[in-house]
């Protein structure tokens, strides 16, 4: 039933190492894993294996950081993601691959150039209801197309200056929540079958051995070092998307 050759599975390992990382230690790093399953299967493929991967992650991400969310952020964003998801799901039926891969991509280092203008020029963050309105609508966007939503929502979380734990733990209830409501969609596209389950399902036990090394990493790294990684992977991963 499933017929990948060796250097597709260890791509599609790495990719489920990252997926687990990326979930308990470093948010910005799931862009990777969207350019490794990208370059390992075919694109409409890549982003149904992913999905499944992603809510393993979160299950695991959501059990450690329970006690560390900032519930009026992720209230706030709400109605403007929902937005975000069905104009996502509409574009996902009618665009092609590489115009969905071009348009995040280049979105993505538009906001990381905000994001580094601001800290240069010691601008005021925008963390308020306009910025959650445009970070969620586009954050859900962006994770129906190409389960690329991470750097977007981490450049909102960056702006509200939250702690690393309120972060990571913010970001778990809120990819929880969105990968959940994507099943759907991903089943009624035709993206998600058998096949793609039983791949993913091959997969899952990398995801936990990362998810478990990326929570003893959270706990060790500083401030300063979690930001400037989420940034420059977010930059990866928008150059990743583009080409």
């Amino acid at each position: 039933m499933i017929d990948l050759d060796l250097m597709t599975w260890i791509l599609l390992a790495c990719g489920a190492l990252i997926v687990g990382l990326s979930k308990t230690a470093v948010p910005g790093a799931g862009a990777l894993a969207v350019a490794v399953f990208a370059a390992a299967l075919p694109a409409r493929e890549s982003t149904a294996a992913l999905l499944v991967l992603l809510i393993v992650g979160d299950l695991f991400a959501v059990w450690m950081y329970r006690h560390d969310v900032d519930w009026a952020t992720l209230r706030r964003l709400v109605p403007a993601v929902l937005v975000g998801l069905l104009v996502g799901a509409v574009f996902l039926g009618v665009a092609d691959d590489a115009v969905v891969r071009r348009v995040i991509g280049a979105i993505l280092l538009a906001l990381l150039g905000l994001t580094l203008w601001r800290r240069r020029t010691a601008a005021k963050p925008s963390s308020g209801r306009a910025a959650a309105f445009g970070y969620g609508w586009l954050g859900g966007f962006t994770t129906m197309v190409a389960n690329a939503g991470g750097p977007v929502m981490s450049m909102y979380l960056l702006a509200k200056q939250l702690p690393v734990r309120t972060f990571l733990g913010t970001a778990a209830w809120f990819f929880f929540a969105i990968n959940l409501t994507k099943v759907p969609f991903q089943i009624g596209l035709g993206l998600l079958d058998a096949r793609v389950a039983l791949i993913a399902a091959v997969l899952v036990p990398a995801v936990v051995v990362a998810a478990f090394a990326g929570r003893w990493l959270a706990v060790r790294i500083s401030q300063r070092l979690f930001d400037r990684l989420v940034l420059v992977l977010t930059a990866v991963g928008a150059v990743n998307l583009l080409l």
